[in-house]
């Protein structure tokens, strides 16, 4: 089934669409004062009805291996007990979960939504949104539509690693398998100090200072990428 894309501009609440039936929301948020404001608002909204909460992305991924449809879509936090968001939707993607979910972040990273969307969040807010567009991405998500803030979406793939030449990448790749520069020397055949000079210019590209922050990067940016 093809996916409806809204992208809100900023300031846009959209428009509430009637819901033919109650819509039940499971809500994985690890603080305490942000599910008591969820629960009080949903239970506000004739239009949800509040199902289970969970802390933790274990206890999530099992509510979803219930038998039986537990809930109709989902708020997650960015940040949980045991995880976050991002690793979360790496695993309900991993195992194939069929979930409609809308990530509720309160941090304003936009890496952080970029990086959601290209993990298949169907919606995405900000706790410091206004409550209405929270509801409206909820019931966007709900009738099957992606609902994520405005954002330039030719630049969704667009992470510190897709600046890499094809070169680059080889190199982060045999660094992350634990060459050391002798042995990335000997190998391309090229001298110890042209090592280190391809190196400086990857770490600069990276923005990271050493071998050890490009190789985390790469592990992470591997880690939350669909194809992973």
């Amino acid at each position: 089934m093809s996916l409806d894309i809204i992208s809100r501009e900023p300031g846009d609440t959209g428009a509430s669409a009637t819901a033919p039936r109650k819509f039940r929301v499971l809500v994985a948020e690890r603080n305490p004062l942000v599910v008591s404001a969820l629960a009080d608002m949903i239970a506000r909204d004739g239009r949800f009805d509040l199902g289970e909460n969970v802390t933790t992305g274990k206890a999530f991924l099992e509510a979803c291996a219930q038998p039986g449809p537990g809930f109709d879509l989902a708020v997650l936090g960015w940040k949980l007990a045991d995880m976050d968001g991002g690793t979360l939707l790496t695993q309900i993607r991993q195992r194939g979960i069929d979930a409609r979910v809308v990530i509720f972040s309160n941090d304003h990273d936009l890496s952080i939504l970029k990086k959601c969307v290209r993990l298949g969040a169907q919606g995405f807010c900000y706790q410091f949104d206004d409550p209405a567009i929270l509801f409206d991405t909820l019931i966007a998500v709900a009738h099957g539509r992606i609902c994520i803030p405005y954002i330039d979406v030719t630049r969704i793939n667009d992470t510190p690693l897709s600046r890499l030449t094809t070169r680059e990448h080889e190199l982060l790749s045999v660094l992350a398998d634990g060459w050391s520069n002798i042995q990335i020397a000997a190998r391309t055949g090229i001298s110890e100090n042209t090592v280190k000079y391809h190196l400086k210019n990857l770490y600069s590209k990276l923005e990271v200072r050493n071998r050890a922050m490009a190789v985390a990067l790469y592990a992470s940016e591997r880690s939350n990428s669909p194809s992973a």
